[in-house]
């Protein structure tokens, strides 16, 4: 079974780092070996036409990251995501690798665009699945809340970048309130990249209080074409070029995976996150990127809240952009956090060479809500984003 092999897979992923650490304790930190999950089939892209989803669909791998048992009860869970290496004429020591998080019941396709943008400067780049989204592990896991997601985020960071070693985060929209636990509460966190991001509406509104039955119902509304495709038009400000028929199929990709729904309602009804306190908390320098035109999260409420919150930020606004400068504007959105990050000294000497060591290979909506009420009520909350 499925679980079981999780399991064994797991406990091979704590002998190794237990035997690691006893031989080479004062040697710089290493990255976990991760596993593949052989399981894992990359997304059928093959009626798609946009090169940079095909090529980004083609990198996806997912590998097996140890969690607690509540989240899967033999304690290993599979988390998909995109690398992109940092260009070798720009790479160096001293450049913090990027974590890309995707907005609500998203997947790292979202980040087609920029990837490659940021790695081309000298960055390694990875766009991760928030557990429950993307092309994550669905079944056999027992929680998809926003705790659970950080817990096996922060799990995929040991396991891949590496334990100890520092790395910047950056989230879209909903992923920007993930990247903010996760800057409050890892240490190695050393830069946070805010792009249109939520940071002060805490929780997901009346769908957590909905019975099950209604809310499995609900959530089916959310992957429907005509409530997709009214959500891309609302996150582009170029919306002839970018709030196309193809966005739409690529953002409704995962939902047609079994498990999809109730994991969705599992995160929906238990709670979602909670953002707010958490901000002035954060240490880390961060970068409030902006798009001028965003019609979802207006810029100059939230962007400068985050201004006056953070205690070490600075604001960039993309100028003819609306709510996902990283998919309408990657090559100035890369620019920007290039100048941001290279501005931050790195912490330590835990960043190395990791090319010969490594073991991996290279390789979209916010909601609205449930009838016109939920819908108005929910959508200061959640951004339509691709």
């Amino acid at each position: 079974m499925r679980t079981s092999r999780y399991g064994c897979w797991f406990l091979a992923i704590v002998g190794l780092s237990t035997v690691t650490n006893a031989l080479v304790a004062t040697s710089p930190p290493r990255k976990l070996s991760a596993l593949a999950d052989p399981t894992f089939v990359t997304p059928d892209v093959s009626l798609l036409t946009e090169q940079a989803c095909i090529e980004t669909a083609e990198r996806m791998q997912r590998v097996v990251v140890p969690v607690s048992p509540s989240i899967q009860s033999d304690g290993a869970v599979g988390v998909s995501y995109v690398h992109w290496m940092a260009s070798p004429n720009e790479k160096s020591p001293q450049r913090l690798p990027v974590v890309l998080i995707h907005g609500f019941d998203s997947s790292c396709l979202e980040y087609r665009r920029f990837g490659s943008k940021l790695a081309a400067q000298g960055f390694d780049t990875y766009a991760v699945d928030l557990l429950g989204w993307g092309f994550t592990q669905l079944e056999n896991v027992n929680d998809f809340s926003a705790s659970a997601k950080v817990e096996t985020l922060n799990s995929w960071i040991s396991t891949v970048i590496g334990e100890n070693k520092p790395f910047c985060i950056a989230g879209a929209s909903l992923g920007g309130a993930a990247a903010i636990e996760v800057a409050a509460g890892n240490e190695n966190c050393q830069a946070l990249v805010l792009l249109d991001a939520q940071g002060f509406v805490d929780g997901i509104g009346p769908m957590a209080a909905m019975p099950k039955a209604i809310a499995k119902l609900g959530v089916q509304v959310l992957k429907s074409v005509p409530l997709r495709s009214s959500a891309n038009q609302m996150s582009y400000f170029d919306k002839i070029t970018y709030a196309t028929d193809e966005a739409v199929v690529v953002g409704r990709l995962h939902c047609t995976r079994e498990g999809w729904s109730d994991a969705l309602v599992n995160f929906m009804q238990s709670g979602g996150f909670a953002p707010s306190t958490k901000v002035p908390t954060i240490t880390a320098p961060a970068l409030v990127l902006w798009g001028r035109e965003d019609g979802i999260l207006d810029g100059k409420e939230f962007a400068n809240r985050f201004l006056e919150t953070l205690p070490d930020a600075r604001l960039t606004w993309i100028e003819e952009c609306g709510h996902v400068p990283h998919l309408e504007k990657p090559e100035e959105t890369a620019t920007a956090i290039n100048e941001f990050l290279r501005g931050i000294p790195v912490r330590g000497s835990a960043i190395v060479e990791e090319s010969s060591k490594s073991a991996l290979s290279s390789q979209w909506i916010g909601v609205a809500g449930i009838g016109a009420t939920a819908l108005a009520a929910l959508a200061a909350d959640f951004l339509p984003v691709h």
